[in-house]
């Protein structure tokens, strides 16, 4: 049965913008098609796939990144 992920927070930071789902380091059974995500405005994105929370640490860059 596949990890619910709705539940688990992953901390996101400047090295790891432009940020997208699944991170590089997710295991191969978990992965789905490559999303980008906006995290700019909140400072937190949940994925549309599969519902991982990233929140972003630290401050947020300003302009683009």
């Amino acid at each position: 049965m596949a990890e619910n992920t709705a539940s688990k927070t992953i901390k996101i930071t400047t090295h790891d913008l432009p940020l997208h789902c699944p991170l590089p380091d997710a295991p191969l059974w978990s992965r789905h098609p490559r999303v980008f995500l906006d995290l700019s405005h909140t400072g937190e994105v949940v994925c549309p796939y599969c519902s991982a929370h990233y929140v972003f640490t630290g401050e947020l860059p300003k302009g683009q990144h």
